[in-house]
Formats: C-alpha cells, structure tokens, sequence
C-alpha cells in the first residue's frame, strides 16, 4: 500500500505543477478535469504524510528506546510518544485503506429523483409528497438546490408521481442508497374510523447524466407534443407545450409539461431520459461485475421494500441494514443525516471486507 500511496503523491505534486502553466488553465476542459482529480486525491496524500509523520516519530522513539541510556523521565516521555505514536499510525492506516477503495465515479453528480405513489391509493399519493418534501427539506440542509422537473399532483394535495433534481457538490453520494419501495404505515387524513393503513412509493435516484456520459441518437428518439393538465384532468395551459419523448430502442418515456416553454419542457424530458438510460446502463454494469450479491446496500433493487415509516409508534426502519430510528418526526423534517451515515458505513465496511478477500 506504501508504494501506491507513493505514486498517489507523486500525482498530486504533478497535476500541482500542471496548474502552474498558462496553457493548462486556458484550457478549460484539460484545467477543470485535473482540479476534479486534485479535489480526489488531496485526503488521501494528506492522510499519507500524517501517516509517514506518525512512522518517523515511531522510528526515533523506537532508536532511543533501543539505544537506552536515559534517565527515568526522559524514558517515561519517549516511552509515551512510542506508544501514541504507534497507535497514530495503526489509527491512520485504517483510514487510508477506506481513503483508497474503489469510489463511485458517480460520486459528485447531482441527481434526479422520481418518486411514484405505488400501493394505497390516494394516501401513497400523500405519502409521495412526504417524501418529497423530507427529500427537499434534507437538501436545503446541506446546502443543495432543488428544482420540480415534472409533476402529476392529485385534488388532495398528494403525487402520483414527480421529478425533480437535486444540485450540489456531493449530491448522489448522500442520495444513492435511497433507491428501493418506502413503506408507510399510519392513520390516513381520509379515514374516518382511525384504521391503521400500508402504502407503498417508489423512489429512484439517477445520477444525472452528461453528454459525454450517455449519447442519445436523435434517430432513437420520438417527441410528442400535447396540452399540459393539472390535478384532475384540469387544463391550466391552453398552449401545446408539454412535452412526450419516447426512447424507441427501450419504450423509456418521460413526459414534461411544469413549464409554459415547450423548449424548456424538452430539454428536461431529455435530461430525464438521458439519465434513466444512464443509470441502467449502470446498473447492468455493476450486476455484471458484483453478480447482484444478497448483502449489498448498494443503490439496489428498485422493487426491494427499503423502509417503513411506522407513524403510530414513532419509528423509521431501514431493512437493509437492520437500523430503526425512534425520531420519524425529525425525518420527516430532513433530519436524514443519520440514516444516510449508517448506510455509507455499511456499504464501506462491506468493501473493505471484500478488499481483504481479494
């Protein structure tokens, strides 16, 4: 490991002297792409010269120890730095073997998220739009920017089903685990006899998609032009603007019509699009090479039941991971933090137990 760490640093050093000439930093492309690889391996190189300083302090410790002849104090203080010493670089080497697994080039992307109420009726229509704003809520946290690109809302206030992206720095590494079916249980606003009901949704999150990440061929695409409607069938645009793009290839279709601009509604239907075919180009990458293992968290299986939200005792349950919160309240309000930490911790520690199988 100290021989890659070694040629990590010798990296850094040399994108660092990259940066130093003009030509590299008119040229965007080339300046931007070696700024995403220095933002990458800065902790590791960091984390690398904490530890080689840990190492040095460890080996002249050990020299005087060795070579004895000390008073009592003095050994008593070179004994202390030995041992704090060699803790550091035991401490340390753990976090530079997490620092060096394999990370998820998919990491920094922003994301969009479709969530879709599934069993239950109105209520998972309702619950659709509590996921929604817990999902809204936990970004304006963080410091993301959310944006609606399509939405089908119901007379009740609830969605069959809406889209939206999340921007920021990090955003799909916060957001990738909560692809699956979000179960809830609780008392709907609708039931008159205080009945306990269990509805489904559906969340699935994609890392949004660059040109250079998925080309779509114009010949493979079908756009469709038609009157936006809102809730209930009820027009609320007497233009043709919304929008109907079909991937004929896959039959994938996104249909836009949140905004008057029929331009505006094609390029997020294509941005949509473009990152759903994404993402299962992914995903059938990562069964070929993971073989759709049982114990993964990974970002898995959109039909898997991931959680439940029981209401009435207060609780949030992740099944993957064997994790329930007394704190649904919080959640609700965005409170995800740990949720979200507990899964980046499973899913580390599982790498880290097949790296040392390897």
């Amino acid at each position: 490991m100290t021989e890659k760490l070694s040629k990590v640093e010798e990296r850094l050093e040399a994108i660092n002297e990259q940066l130093q000439d003009p030509n590299v930093v008119s040229d965007m492309g080339t300046y931007t792409a070696l700024m995403k690889e220095l933002k990458q391996i800065t902790p590791v190189v960091e984390k690398y010269r904490e530890y080689k300083k840990a190492s040095e302090t460890f080996e002249e410790a050990k020299s005087l120890l060795d070579a004895g002849g000390m008073d009592a104090d003095f050994k008593e203080m070179v004994q202390l730095e030995f041992e704090e010493s060699k803790e550091d670089m035991a401490r340390i080497y753990e976090e530079l073997k997490i620092l060096l697994l394999p990370r998820d080039p998919n990491d920094d992307k922003n994301v969009i998220v479709e969530i879709r109420a599934g069993a239950g009726g109105e209520e998972a229509a309702l619950f659709a739009n509590s996921l929604f704003r817990m999902y809204s809520m936990y970004a304006e946290m963080k410091g993301y920017k959310t944006e609606i690109l399509n939405d089908n809302p119901t007379e009740l206030g609830g969605y069959k089903e809406v889209s939206f992206e999340i921007n920021g720095d990090g955003a799909y590494s916060r957001f990738k685990f909560e692809s699956g079916v979000h179960r809830v249980q609780r008392v709907p606003e609708t039931e008159s006899q205080g009945r306990i009901q269990t509805s489904t949704v559906t969340v699935a999150v994609l890392p949004e998609a660059e040109d250079v990440d998925f080309e779509l061929d114009p010949a493979d695409i079908k756009i469709d032009v038609f009157r936006s409607s809102g809730a209930g069938g009820q027009k609320v645009n007497k233009t043709s603007s919304a929008i109907r793009v079909t991937h004929i290839p896959t039959g994938v279709v996104v249909e836009c019509q949140d905004e008057r601009s029929q331009h505006k509604n094609k390029d997020r239907a294509l941005k949509i699009l473009r990152s759903r075919l994404y993402d299962e180009e992914l995903a059938k990458h990562n069964a070929e090479i993971a073989g759709e293992r049982k114990s993964q968290v990974g970002t898995g299986d959109r039909s898997e039941r991931i959680r439940t939200y029981n209401f009435p005792q207060g609780r949030v349950s992740d099944h993957r991971i064997n994790l329930t919160l007394y704190k649904i309240e919080a959640i609700m309000n965005g409170d995800l933090d740990e949720l979200i930490d507990a899964l980046i911790t499973a899913d580390t520690s599982r790498k880290l137990s097949e790296a040392s199988d390897i």
